[in-house]
């Protein structure tokens, strides 16, 4: 996949080269994109949305989980103790807590990362729309995201988390 974006950023360059847009006018922007969903008001709004609205599934798994573990606890203390239909019951209740508790974990994470990929499209379709009109404003020939090296004279990512400030 890298190669590929190499390849793609290479062919775009020496395009850009071809058409008389010498080194010297080419304007070349970088985005951040980690930055943008940890410092945009947008992304931190969305992550607070998220958390209120997973917070008491979150905890009911947490008081799930802590009775999980005082009913093992329990069992690992008493087993020798109890009679063995008592000992059975109390493992077919762990059973089948344990099982309900991995159904509903599962179910919360699936509908969490569901939930955050939303919540992060519509945070990346609007840092989109900035890096677009900072583009056409200042006159960027090309604006790049996620590359593994660049010069922070390049970066842009500040003037995008600003425009995302000013659009709330």
């Amino acid at each position: 996949m890298l190669k590929i974006k190499n390849v793609v950023l290479a062919s775009l360059m020496s395009a850009l080269f071809v058409t008389g847009v010498g080194a010297a006018e080419l304007k070349v922007g970088y985005v951040n994109t980690q930055r943008i969903f940890r410092d945009a008001p947008a992304a931190q709004k969305a992550a607070k949305k998220l958390e209120s609205e997973f917070s008491k599934r979150d905890q009911d798994l947490q008081r799930m989980a802590k009775q999980l573990q005082g009913m093992q606890e329990n069992l690992e203390k008493n087993s020798l103790t109890m009679a063995e239909t008592d000992r059975r019951t109390k493992e077919k209740e762990f059973g089948e807590l344990s099982r309900e508790f991995q159904r509903r974990q599962r179910e919360f994470r699936e509908d969490l990362n569901l939930r955050q990929n939303e919540e992060n499209a519509a945070v990346i379709e609007k840092a989109n729309r900035a890096i677009k009109q900072i583009a056409e404003t200042e006159k960027y020939d090309l604006i790049l995201q996620d590359v593994v090296w660049v010069s922070p004279r390049l970066d842009i990512t500040e003037r995008v988390i600003k425009s995302l400030s000013e659009a709330k």
